[in-house]
């Protein structure tokens, strides 16, 4: 059976985490590639990471490159390329150089992996998925960007941190734009079942969804730099349920129409938007929608708009991205 190629972009500590993570899982070969300039990192995470496999009982071929045409074949790639955040900086001021990047790596991901599922890391997320479909052309349903599954992560951590309970038992949701603009869904938020509003008092419960919206800034604080080992965990997280056709529901940065009245938020046209995704070997296979209250209608529209702004903002520097 053929194995799974796994291409990922940029050597970085999200690059490097994820090539880790999916190595680990025996997801399939990996090729970890960036700029010339710094193919010697790729080239030796490779080196170190294949060194594992005796010890942590992996076959994966893992090859480190600065040549585009070594992704040529890849069943899904990610993209991480581009600058990380620094104290100080929203996402927002990434747009100018990031999006250019992202960019290019489109263009050769058009070239070499034309058949690929593309996954987009880079921030500022809901702009750079939306960069990386347009450039590439590939059909919406083969394009995501890994937002959402991270968002979680952080809520149904910092949840379970309050309760002193596993986080395996943590069901959660969140929906919209990245980060501090996400929508959190307290009303749709369990734990084995049993409603978190029985058992934390609503402060609680949104200091927890606080927390999350601001896990980024807090991590950039104390590092000096952006978060890698959830941001990654995340991403392969979407990778696995592709290569292994899993349907998993993950929330994903999307592209929606109809979906959580996107069309009416955009003058009739879609957005990537955070929402509750069916992942598989298809890539985005289905979008879960369901009936909102009145505040989370409200939430998630204002996060739409937030998102539409930061498209507009990206146009305005790219007009070619229209």
């Amino acid at each position: 059976m053929r194995r799974a190629k796994i291409s990922i972009i940029g050597a970085g500590n999200i690059g490097g985490t994820c090539a880790h993570w999916a190595a680990q899982k025996e997801l399939g070969d990996i090729v970890l590639l960036d700029i010339p300039d710094r193919e010697g990192v790729a080239k030796g995470k490779a080196l170190d990471l294949f060194c594992c496999g005796p010890i942590e009982n992996f076959d994966s071929r893992i090859t480190g490159t600065g040549d585009y045409k070594d992704i040529e074949g890849s069943d899904v790639v990610v993209i991480t390329a581009g600058l990380p955040r620094k104290p100080g900086m929203s996402r927002d001021d990434l747009v100018q150089v990031n999006a250019g990047i992202v960019r290019t790596v489109s263009e050769n991901v058009k070239k070499y992996a034309p058949n690929a599922i593309v996954i987009v890391v880079s921030n500022p997320l809901d702009a750079m998925v939306y960069v990386a479909w347009k450039v590439t052309g590939f059909p919406a349903h083969r394009v995501m960007g890994q937002a959402g599954a991270l968002d979680v992560a952080r809520y149904k951590a910092f949840l379970a941190m309050e309760l002193g309970v596993s986080v395996e038992d943590i069901q959660g949701l969140l929906l919209g734009g990245h980060g501090d603009d996400m929508v959190p869904l307290p009303r749709l938020t369990s734990v084995n079942g049993i409603p978190v509003q029985d058992l934390l008092p609503e402060e609680r419960i949104n200091a927890c969804v606080e927390r999350a919206k601001m896990g980024g800034g807090e991590i950039v604080k104390l590092m000096g730099t952006s978060a890698f080992y959830a941001p990654a965990a995340g991403t392969i997280d979407m990778v696995e349920a592709i290569v292994r056709d899993k349907k998993r529901v993950i929330p994903s940065a999307a592209f929606c129409e109809n979906e959580f009245g996107v069309k009416a938020m955009n003058s009739g046209k879609g957005l990537f938007v955070g929402v509750p995704c069916v992942i598989g070997s298809k890539g985005v296979e289905k979008i879960l929608t369901f009936k909102m209250n009145e505040a989370e209608a409200r939430s998630m529209n204002e996060s739409i708009s937030h998102v539409k702004d930061l498209i507009a903002a990206t146009i305005k520097l790219f007009p070619e991205l229209a």
